[in-house]
């Protein structure tokens, strides 16, 4: 009983399919690690456990009686707090939506439970999923269970931490700016940002836009991939949903990668400052492809527009999203949202159009890099955990940050592309501090990232080590 809680997504799935396990014991593991590690780290919020438990108990009366079942079913999850689960609060960690309860399901929230996914309440994030640090007014901080003076990441911290320690086998994240890469690489599990549309989103302020994406958070890749089984598919009520199911994730992968073509880069040839640890742990990294048979080549793809696209179009969407709540509230709003929110009042007709120009030329330059190479390589984040009580890093070998955005470029710029990327478990800094590897691949090429961080995955085993506060915990169960 006391490996419940590590149990990979897979296992846990089949022992209760083949009833080796009840859904009320599964339940009840997750609870007791939820109750002696989340007051450490304050990942999950809006907890109910009463909930939870009659949930359980009808998912093994289905079992008992024959009922079809789905993939997941019997499984907690929490959700993240900036999506919509009926009878949870969904406060988006701002003060604005403190008394706000979802009345429907998020279309993500929706094929989860459908699966048989039981929510069981919501994880943390930074106040309208703004910025790589996890931390709001109404929760506060979440820690990283690695180092609880560090970071979790953002904005799927709370998510991350969760999966990491045991408290949930998965969890849904989002992903603008890295909001699925950075809490999975400062945590030591996976996270993947989809192509956009490949996890349809509904509802969504700007169904339009390819900024913004849904995806899944795990343990290992294979579980990553289960969660996307689900979570992928066409959805009519999103207009850039792809038109593929999620049937090709459940696919079994292969290790082999021999003759890949493998381009990296640290930097973008200095464009970006990067913390020496990082660095070296990079340059490590890149050994363990060579000795999986791909051809490694370092290049430094020229994106040097995507910091300006970014900038743009994530002002706009933030100006379009919550202009209500902002007219009323905005006195409530930290001043770094407050001050990304103004940056998109400010924008003219000819930003947008200026940004959408350059994101065009930017798509078709990594198109054609992409018919060069299968996979780009580089970290996730230009920095380890940097310490908690810090919104963000004020500088990075010695150069300046001028706002809480500019140390997350090695992720922004990838999300202004609309390649899929993953954070696969790296390694770990001089003093424990997790490290992400992130993997590009080309336009739509989902499953091929995957597959390469399944094939790392198994070469390196960096994701096998826990959290010492999470397995001190199932010990003294």
């Amino acid at each position: 009983m006391d490996q419940i809680c590590f149990y990979s997504l897979r296992k846990l799935s089949k022992a209760i399919q083949n009833r080796e396990l009840s859904a009320r014991e599964v339940m009840q593991a997750h609870l007791e690690q939820i109750e002696k590690v989340n007051p450490s780290v304050n990942a999950i919020v809006s907890l109910d456990e009463e909930r939870a438990l009659k949930e359980a108990d009808k998912a093994d009366c289905m079992l008992v009686s024959g009922e079809r079942t789905g993939p997941f079913h019997g499984l907690p999850i929490a959700i993240k707090d900036t999506h919509n689960a009926k009878g949870f609060p969904m406060t988006c960690g701002s003060r604005t939506l403190r008394d706000n309860v979802s009345r429907e399901d998020d279309l993500i929230v929706e094929r989860l439970k459908n699966s048989g996914a039981i929510v069981i309440g919501k994880t943390n994030v930074p106040e309208f999923g703004a910025g790589a640090h996890t931390f709001n007014e109404i929760y506060g901080a979440t820690k990283n269970p690695y180092h609880l003076q560090r970071t979790a990441g953002g904005s799927s911290g709370g998510a991350a931490v969760a999966v990491a320690t045991g408290m949930i086998p998965f969890a849904d994240g989002s992903d603008m700016g890295g909001s699925c890469r950075f809490p999975a690489a400062f945590n030591n599990v996976v996270g993947m940002r989809p192509s956009p549309g490949r996890v349809p989103s509904y509802p969504k302020a700007a169904p339009y836009s390819t900024l913004g994406v849904q995806g899944p958070i795990a343990r290992n890749v294979e579980d990553a991939a289960f969660m996307m089984s689900v979570i992928s598919g066409y959805d009519n009520r999103s207009p850039i949903a792809i038109h593929e199911s999620g049937e090709k994730f459940s696919e079994p992968f292969k290790e082999e990668v021999s003759g890949l073509r493998v381009a990296w880069t640290c930097d973008f040839g200095g464009e970006i400052p990067v913390d020496p640890e990082i660095r070296n742990n990079l340059q490590e990294q890149i050994k363990v492809f060579t000795d999986l048979g791909c051809h490694v080549e370092e290049v430094n793809p020229d994106l040097a527009e995507a910091d300006e696209v970014f900038h743009t179009l994530r002002a706009w969407e933030f100006e379009m999203s919550n202009h209500e709540l902002f007219e009323r509230f905005s006195e409530l709003m930290k001043p770094s949202y407050v001050w990304n929110f103004n940056k998109g009042r400010k924008l003219r007709g000819i930003d947008i159009g200026r940004a959408e120009r350059l994101r065009n030329e930017l798509y078709h330059r990594m198109r054609v890099f992409f018919e060069n190479y299968d996979a780009l390589i580089l970290p996730v984040s230009q920095v380890p955990p940097f310490d908690v009580t810090i919104e963000y890093p004020t500088e990075i070998n010695g150069v300046r940050m001028e706002h809480y955005i500019d140390w997350m470029r090695s992720c922004c710029y990838i999300s202004v592309l609309g390649n899929p990327a993953l954070s696969v478990p790296a390694g770990f800094t001089s003093d424990g501090l997790p490290i992400g590897l992130q993997i590009v691949g080309p336009y739509h090429g989902d499953y091929e990232v995957l597959h390469i961080g399944y094939a790392f995955e198994q070469a390196t085993r960096y994701g096998d080590k826990r959290p010492d506060i999470a397995v001190e915990a199932r010990s003294h169960s």
